[in-house]
Order: C-alpha cells, then sequence, then structure tokens
C-alpha cells in the first residue's frame, strides 16, 4: 500500500498552524480569546504536538500570546504592531514590483486583471474571503516573478498581522473600492513596462493599509505611547 505512507509531523504541523492562523485573522478566533492545545487539536482532529508547534510560531509572529503556567491568548490589535508590519510588507512589495515588471509576460498580466476583476465583483458582494483572496492574486504574480526567498517569507511572516484588521475594517470609507483603481492602475503599468511607476503605486496600495490602522473603530487597543499619561497603564 505505497499510497497509505505516514503523514509527515512536519505536514501537520503546517496544517495546524495555518488553521489557527486564517481562524485567527478571519476573527474566528477574536483578540483576547483564550487558546488551548487539547481544544484546537480536539477541533482540528490532530494530537497536541503539532498544535503545540503552531502555536509557538504564532507566537513568534505576533498572533498569539503566552505566560508560563497562566493563559496562552490571541493577541490585541494594536495600532503600532499594524503600521509597523504594514511598512515593512510595502518596502517588500515594493522592491518585488521593480524587480519583476521586467520579466513578466502577457500571461501575468491577464491574471492579474481576471485576479481584479474577481476582487471588484468580491467587493460588491461584500464577500471579504474572496476579495482578500484575489487581492492576494493579484500581488503574488509579482512577488513570483522576484523570485526572492527573503521577501517572500518577509511578506508571509507580516501580512496576518495587517489582514486581521483589514477583515474587520473591510470596505471603510470605500477603502476596498479604491483598492481596485489602483490595482488598475498597477497592471497597466505593468503591462507598459513601468517598473518605477508599478513600485510607487504598490507603495501607495499598502500605505493606505498603514492608514487603515489610525481609524478608530473599537477593535483595536490603543497604542501605550498615545496614552494620556504615558505611562502604558
Amino acid at each position: 500500500m505505497e499510497t497509505l505512507r505516514p503523514v509527515r509531523r512536519t505536514l501537520l504541523r503546517d496544517t495546524a498552524y495555518e488553521a489557527i492562523r486564517d481562524a485567527i485573522v478571519r476573527g474566528d478566533l477574536p483578540p483576547g480569546a483564550p487558546v488551548r492545545d487539547a481544544d484546537l487539536a480536539e477541533r482540528l482532529g490532530l494530537s497536541r504536538a503539532p498544535v503545540r508547534d503552531a502555536l509557538a510560531r504564532l507566537g513568534a509572529e505576533g498572533l498569539v500570546e503566552s505566560k508560563p503556567q497562566s493563559y496562552t491568548r490571541v493577541t490585541r490589535l494594536v495600532p503600532r504592531d499594524v503600521r509597523e508590519a504594514a511598512a515593512v510588507v510595502r518596502a517588500m512589495h515594493e522592491l518585488a514590483a521593480r524587480v519583476a515588471v521586467p520579466r513578466l509576460v502577457g500571461a501575468d498580466i491577464t491574471v492579474m486583471r481576471t485576479a481584479n476583476h474577481r476582487f471588484r465583483d468580491a467587493v460588491g458582494r461584500g464577500d471579504v474571503a474572496a476579495a482578500l483572496h484575489a487581492d492576494d492574486l493579484i500581488h503574488d504574480v509579482l512577488v513570483a516573478a522576484c523570485d526572492n526567498h527573503a521577501v517572500t517569507a518577509t511578506i508571509e511572516r507580516y501580512t496576518p498581522l495587517i489582514r486581521r484588521l483589514e477583515w474587520r475594517r473591510f470596505g471603510t470609507a470605500g477603502t476596498a473600492h479604491g483598492s481596485a483603481e489602483l490595482h488598475d492602475r498597477l497592471i497597466d503599468a505593468c503591462e507598459a513596462g513601468d517598473a518605477e511607476a508599478a513600485a510607487r503605486i504598490t507603495a501607495e496600495i499598502w500605505r493606505a493599509l498603514e492608514e487603515l490602522a489610525d481609524e478608530p473603530d473599537g477593535s483595536a487597543e490603543p497604542d501605550e505611547t498615545s496614552r494620556p499619561d504615558g505611562s502604558g497603564a
């Protein structure tokens, strides 16, 4: 029975990581919610070992926080954390655009335009999951063409911190609709082979997400440095 080989533990760990990460990003596990490896293992149909590995990785990435012998919980949304993550992701996407544009072919442009059509349709339907997936597809074309493993790893590391806020504030002040227009400009620049324009537009797209962190809606914790007494308490 060659097809019934044992599943490698690393794959189970990755499966657990992706499932828990997505639940946090979508808000199924909301900020401040306690997370217990035994409960998650039961819900995911896994042993506790890969779940513990996944929680350790999520802790390193800022989505989960733990206090020994006390608690493990989903981190709260802190505007400063989102701004810092968005700044890093913006820089990586700018680099990706600048390197990738000269390498693009017609099929890449087609993929980007098709994805933006899907993005517009999803925004019109209020389908957050489909819209963010389509948004990823557009930018993934440039990241893939850039072919820089450090860029890819950094984007994957920090994007979930931003997506948490996007999921909560989808469509705020027409942000999602404005993104479709920016995507059009980005794709036009890519088709024209204008790498510098593509990088500038990419920066504009991601800078809007940095600004999104400053829009109060009650879902985020205030920055400690912004409290009146500066004490953080």
